[in-house]
């Protein structure tokens, strides 16, 4: 009769949570309800999510979205001190090496499936290209949804290779060493200083331009080993030297960047390293351009020596959703997100009005993404190309990598030397 009933009592704790539990997750959405999101800059993804946004409160009118727009940098910065603080938005976008440490700390929240229209991680991990969202699938469950997977390929001006004397069709370079003996012919100089480039990196973005360089000469960076095969970093390190200052003087990280030149058109610099966006791009800042025909995309060099065969990285932003917002909050965010996402026709419209790539299987395969001008260079740079570090110390790694580029191709640093104190700086970071 005890033991009766001790299991009657049991049972009864047991529906009682079981209620409870459920009365948590009625969700009131109906109430007054103010969302934050966080994102970085782009005037054309600006004006398309303007109009999303719109739309969506019109359907939720008691829903206020507040949209905070920062530089790619600051927006990192902004995010990290907000979090620090207890203070972060209700849902933002940065670089997956940015994010994932969000993840791993517990301070976003998993997707909210039903909400999203699947029924549960497999389904959602489905409607994507194999690979493409496999960053934040942690623990069974998944934690974001891409904004933009992109990939970087060269740019090229036409016009400035003929008047370099260079044929655009045949002269492109396909490997490094090609891309300084074609900068050396492009380039223009008074004195010292450089006035037309015929390329330029991507600096503060090691990640995806520079650790390709070293995988192809056979080394790599790791979150157990840091820089794996000092030879190769080395090497890597060595050719950044020679392109700068101390070197050909080729460029350096002191310049505008390349791609802001790019579509200006003001022969002043033939090849730039950038993603499917940047024809969106040229269109908005410079139709003559875009229409001209006199620019073409060619695949990512690799080195004469490869041992193996890789593209720059490819890198994605996700829309991720604070843990600590309320759940009515959360919810309504993970529906905003829905809608500007997953909404029939809005993939095609991120892509074909500013040249984002939402990985979707039904986007890759279709007609949309066939027709934009050079998808297919892209799309084989995609298969030679792995995602970006975004392990252990991602972001802080990077900014190791820059400073050790820094230090050989401004400050004459010895190549051997600067990977020694590259290497001891990686470890402290991934021992932290």
């Amino acid at each position: 009769m005890k033991k009766a009933l001790v299991l009657l009592l049991c049972l009864i704790t047991i529906i009682s949570s079981v209620f409870a539990q459920g009365a948590k997750e009625e969700v009131d959405t109906n109430q007054p309800i103010t969302l934050e999101f966080w994102t970085h800059e782009d005037d054309a993804r600006q004006a398309l999510e303007e109009r999303y946004i719109a739309e969506f409160q019109e359907l939720h009118p008691n829903v206020t979205v507040n949209v905070t727009r920062q530089s790619a940098e600051k927006l990192r910065e902004l995010v990290q001190t907000a979090f620090a603080a207890g203070e972060g938005p209700s849902f933002f976008n940065l670089p997956i090496e940015n994010e994932f440490q969000y993840i791993e700390a517990g301070r976003v929240a998993p997707a909210d499936y039903e909400t999203l229209g699947f029924k549960d991680a497999k389904d959602l991990l489905n409607a994507y290209a194999d690979g493409m969202i496999d960053a934040v699938y942690y623990d069974g469950d998944i934690y974001g949804l891409p904004l933009e997977t992109t990939n970087w390929s060269i740019f090229l001006n036409k016009k400035v290779f003929r008047d370099a004397g260079l044929d655009p069709e045949k002269d492109y370079p396909k490997t490094w060493e090609d891309m300084v003996e074609v900068s050396k012919k492009i380039i223009i100089r008074d004195g010292d200083i450089i006035q037309r480039r015929g390329f330029d990196f991507r600096y503060s973005y090691e990640l995806t331009y520079f650790v390709p360089m070293v995988e192809q000469l056979g080394g790599a960076l790791s979150e157990s080993e840091g820089c794996v095969n000092k030879d190769a970093w080395v090497k890597a390190l060595t050719f950044m030297q020679n392109w700068g200052p101390q070197g050909e003087n080729l460029g350096n990280p002191t310049l505008t960047a390349a791609r802001k030149l790019f579509n200006k058109d003001n022969n002043d610099i033939a090849m730039c390293n950038t993603g499917l966006y940047q024809e969106a791009r040229i269109l908005s800042d410079n139709p003559n351009f875009y229409n001209s025909g006199e620019w073409m995309v060619v695949p990512y060099p690799v080195f004469e020596n490869a041992v193996k065969d890789v593209a720059g990285c490819y890198y994605a932003h996700f829309y991720m959703v604070n843990a600590d917002a309320s759940a009515a909050e959360q919810k309504m965010a993970w529906e905003l997100i829905k809608y500007m996402l997953l909404t029939p026709g809005h993939a095609e419209e991120y892509l074909t009005n500013v040249g984002l790539i939402q990985p979707t299987k039904a986007l890759l395969e279709s007609d949309t993404y066939a027709s934009m001008p050079y998808s297919d260079v892209f799309k084989n740079d995609f298969a030679r190309a792995h995602i970006t570090y975004y392990g252990k110390g991602a972001t802080a790694i990077q900014s190791a990598i820059n400073s050790a580029i820094k230090q050989v191709m401004l400050q004459g640093a010895d190549p051997a030397a600067a990977y020694d104190a590259l290497q001891k700086n990686v470890m402290e970071i991934l021992a932290d």
